[in-house]
């Protein structure tokens, strides 16, 4: 590679700092995954198979929990659920041959995708601190290849779906006021009232406040990546 291919290759890169130019790579993403009858489809097999893996992960011990809060506590598979749901009404647009970013908007679809982006996002990254605070214990667990290194390949897998739906989908200020309530909710129920998923270890107020700043992350970051629904003409 000589010096002016790298110097290229660094302005190219330097241009993903302007807004514009990260939604139309977003948007050409977005089509070529989810454009198309068959790539949607796929997708939308991946994602019920993470959601079978997640209802899986919690069966076990929901017992435990009040019926009412189980959509808070089972968090990943809560997180995949609304993230296919979100897919889902892509369907019409798709078989109808129009992109992905045509699809309709309305106030109902933008909690929708406001909280499914907030979910996945949130439980996309809070494995990387849950199983890293007790790492040892992870990575010598007789399936540590399930348990560590495949639960942290999948989680991150629900970031990048959710980086998908700003898209086509949109927010309102009430959307994400209501997912940070809810990311404040989930942290005061899982570590307040101890209905935390299932680790191998006590989770502690570090687990706790990061989790939160994760949450909030998230919200900052939907409020970033939509366009408001009030914005559109």
């Amino acid at each position: 590679m000589t010096r002016s291919d790298a110097s290229g290759g660094l302005r190219s890169l330097g241009r993903l700092r302007h807004a514009s130019v990260r939604r139309r790579v977003r948007e050409a993403i977005a089509e070529e995954l989810l454009g198309t009858t068959r790539s949607l489809a796929v997708v939308l097999a991946f994602t019920a198979f993470m959601l079978a893996v997640g209802i899986a992960y919690y069966a076990p011990t929901a017992g435990s929990v009040p019926v009412p809060l189980w959509p808070l506590y089972a968090d990943s598979a809560v997180a995949v659920a609304l993230g296919g749901a979100a897919l889902l009404t892509l369907a019409p647009t798709v078989r109808r041959g129009e992109g992905v970013t045509d699809a309709p908007t309305s106030r109902g679809l933008a909690h929708l995708q406001t909280l499914g982006f907030v979910w996945l996002v949130q439980f996309g990254l809070w494995p990387l601190v849950s199983l890293n605070l007790a790492f040892g214990e992870y990575v010598a667990a007789p399936d540590a290849w399930i348990y560590y290194w495949g639960v942290l390949g999948t989680h991150l897998c629900f970031v990048g779906l959710a980086l998908l739906f700003p898209a086509f989908g949109r927010t309102t200020r009430g959307a994400l006021a209501l997912a940070l309530a809810l990311v404040v909710a989930n942290v005061g129920l899982d570590y307040g009232a101890g209905y935390h998923p299932p680790l191998l270890y006590d989770p502690g107020p570090l687990l706790a406040g990061a989790t939160l700043a994760i949450g909030v992350g998230s919200v900052w970051l939907a409020s970033r990546s939509f366009r408001r629904l009030d914005d559109d003409p």
